[in-house]
Order: structure tokens, then sequence, then C-alpha cells
């Protein structure tokens, strides 16, 4: 529970929010029915509210979620601008421990690059193989 505290509070504002969305809707619902002298319709309040919805979805949440997700995946998978700098302060790293290791510094370079799982650049996903073990084992 602890560990995905931040999924249930999001969840819990979400359901909270949505239920308010909703509530309040049906509340503005039927008194615009009562302007117009009619009896509010369960049917045309749920499509009204699914489109309004649907709707807030697309223009809000789904803009956020590929910013957010989007962005967080193209750093994760090492789009070309995400690497960049990353590729440059390695290849320095390595230059560094190949000029104060001399003889097995392409070994030790070698080591670091399997425990963290880094091939040609870029990492593998974390958790899987080597570096998900401790790096005493």
């Amino acid at each position: 529970m602890k560990r995905y505290a931040y999924a249930w509070i999001t969840l819990g504002f979400f359901l909270i929010s949505i239920a308010g969305h909703w509530i309040f809707g049906w509340y503005s619902f039927v008194a615009e029915a009562r302007e117009h002298h009619t009896a509010p319709e369960v049917s045309a309040y749920l499509m009204e509210m699914g489109r309004d919805t649907f709707e807030n979805w697309q223009s809000e949440f789904l803009q956020l979620l590929w910013q957010v997700v989007g962005l967080a995946y193209f750093l994760y998978v090492g789009s070309p601008a995400s690497k960049e700098n990353d590729d440059r302060l390695e290849a320095k790293i390595d230059e560094l421990i190949r000029l104060s290791g001399a003889e097995n510094a392409d070994a030790l370079i070698d080591q670091i690059d399997r425990r963290y799982l880094r091939t040609h650049g870029h990492a593998k996903p974390h958790g899987h193989g080597e570096a998900a073990r401790s790096p005493g084992t």
C-alpha cells in the first residue's frame, strides 16, 4: 500500500473529482430542465455528461498524459535529445578511467557497463539481468 501511495492518492483525487463533476452536473441539468418546464431525463443527462467528460479528457487529461508519459518514454529509450549529454559525460569518464587505470581500464569499463546494463551508449531496463543483483554478487 505504501509503495503505491502516489497512485492511490491520485486515484482518490480522480474518483472524488469525477463524482463531484457528475453530481453537480446533475443538479445543473435538473435546474436547466426546470427553467424549460420539462422533466429531467436520466438518459439525456447521461449523454450530456458523457460528452462533457470525454471532451474534458481529450483536452486536458490525454494532453497531459502524452506530455508526461511520452516525454518520460522517449527519455527512457534514449532519444537523440535525451542521450546527448549522457553519451558525452560517459565518454569523458571512460577516458579518465583509461588514463588512470592503464592495463585493466577496458575490463573495468566493461564490468561497469554490465553492472548498469549499458551497451553502446544505451541503458537497458533496470531490474533485469546482472544489475538486479547487488554489486558484490
